[in-house]
């Protein structure tokens, strides 16, 4: 009989099985027995890269994949791709009144936005921000004696001299990014997050809020928060800065009501945007950091700065051996300021995440918050020191052709297999072998 062989050659069958399961893909792979530890130690560099940390749950797909990057718009967003339920939640806030109904603003680049029909900037109907109108729901300050560190407009090639420097002097810092920027440098948004810094809004493409719609406003700041969500395990943004420090209360309701976002200025403004165009020097800089720091302690210091060039990143670093032996003391700004917490649904980059459904793609409950009071403290009842203002920066770019973002983002959802894995082909292998067996004898 033919069986007991063909028992004896089992093993071999299933092993060729394998062997040959992907030979039509043009690999040679022979399967081997994954290690039970890694190859590199965990304090290996190259972990940081690939860090996991708490989620909320949901299978996101891999940052920088096509899958990831395929969800949004390449540049500045089409309205009438909008998720449908950033559309009603607009809808709603204005049929509410919630939303005021503020004329859009005109500006030549470089220059403060103006409103029509000789609106005044700094009254109580408009209150903008770039007219250092302080509205009380807005955040300018740091707490006394706190130097709040933050730096707009990243990631950018810049960014990981900026990010060395930080972890060598165990500091972190808020990043206010731009959508296109993160979209552009994947890994470079994954070295800030897995570093542990804190992530915050810095609009889509940069442009001066007042001068949009409200769906153009909504599209700016809801992919920007889309895209952060959904590259960092769910984390909700719960802070935003607008470009040029341009809002008003039109702009500063719909980031509130629709995202739950607060507006964040400064009350100081190094101007190292412009360090590598020579609109500053690096001495001036320097001059100005010893005199703010060398003042008066309250209110605290909320410093304008960038990660746009070595020369804007070169200047904090110089600047920072004086922030401490002046008494001040450090902190990322998210964490200085509110309830401490950089997101709607988690503390940083290190914390448990509850699953929010506030942006486009969610669909599961979201639990009852178990911590934590959400409401901002309130802030230093002294108005904003100024010093200087931002009127200009650099726009950023992204490559590739214009693509129209899709109605609802698949960014949230569940990816499909693609592949049948080696083990699945085993389990129906093996039925088939033995139905072949019980013919034979």
């Amino acid at each position: 009989m033919l069986w007991p062989a063909l028992l004896l050659a089992l093993p071999a069958i299933v092993q060729a099985a394998l062997l040959h399961s992907h030979d039509n893909d043009g690999s040679h792979h022979v399967p081997q027995r994954l290690p039970t530890t890694w190859h590199h130690p965990e304090d290996h560099p190259v972990n940081a890269l690939f860090k996991r940390g708490p989620t909320d749950g949901t299978d996101y797909p891999t940052v920088g994949s096509p899958t990831w990057s395929s969800a949004y718009p390449r540049s500045s967003p089409d309205v009438t791709q909008l998720p449908k339920e950033w559309v009603a939640a607009l809808d709603a806030a204005v049929a509410a009144g919630k939303i005021p109904n503020i004329p859009q603003s005109k500006n030549v680049p470089g220059v403060n936005p103006v409103y029509p029909n000789n609106l005044n900037p700094n009254g109580p109907e408009i209150c903008s921000a770039t007219y250092k109108c302080v509205n009380s729901g807005d955040i300018w300050n740091a707490p006394d004696g706190t130097f709040a560190t933050s730096f707009d407009d990243g990631p950018t090639p810049a960014s990981p001299k900026l990010l060395q420097f930080l972890a060598s002097n165990n500091e972190v810092a808020t990043h206010f990014m731009i959508g296109v920027n993160i979209l552009s440098y994947p890994q470079l948004f994954l070295e800030t997050f897995n570093s542990g810094n804190d992530i915050a809004v810095h609009t889509w493409t940069h442009p001066y809020m007042t001068t949009l719609s409200n769906l153009e406003i909504v599209a700016q700041l809801g992919w920007t928060s889309e895209i952060i969500r959904n590259s960092t395990g769910g984390r909700v943004p719960k802070y935003w800065r607008p470009p040029y420090g341009d809002s008003d209360n039109r702009v500063r309701a719909i980031a509130k009501e629709i995202f739950g976002l607060q507006t964040v200025i400064w009350n100081r403004d190094t101007l190292d945007w412009s360090v590598a165009t020579g609109g500053t020097t690096p001495q001036k800089i320097h001059d100005n950091f010893v005199q703010w720091l060398g003042g008066p302690k309250s209110p605290g210091l909320m410093v304008l700065e960038h990660e746009t060039s070595d020369g804007s990143v070169q200047a904090f670093m110089d600047a920072y051996t004086m922030i401490k032996p002046n008494g001040w003391r450090t902190g990322s700004l998210t964490r200085l300021v509110g309830d401490g917490n950089t997101y709607a649904n988690s503390k940083d980059a290190n914390s448990s995440v509850q699953f929010d459904n506030i942006l486009a793609g969610n669909s599961a409950p979201a639990p009852a918050p178990t911590s934590g009071n959400t409401t901002p403290a309130p802030l230093p009842s002294s108005a904003p020191s100024f010093a200087g203002n931002k009127t200009s920066s650099v726009t950023p770019t992204s490559s590739g052709q214009q693509q129209s973002a899709q109605t609802t983002s698949n960014a949230a959802l569940p990816l499909v297999s693609r592949d049948v894995p080696w083990s699945a082909s085993f389990s129906l292998s093996v039925p088939a072998l033995l139905a072949v067996l019980a013919v034979l004898v």
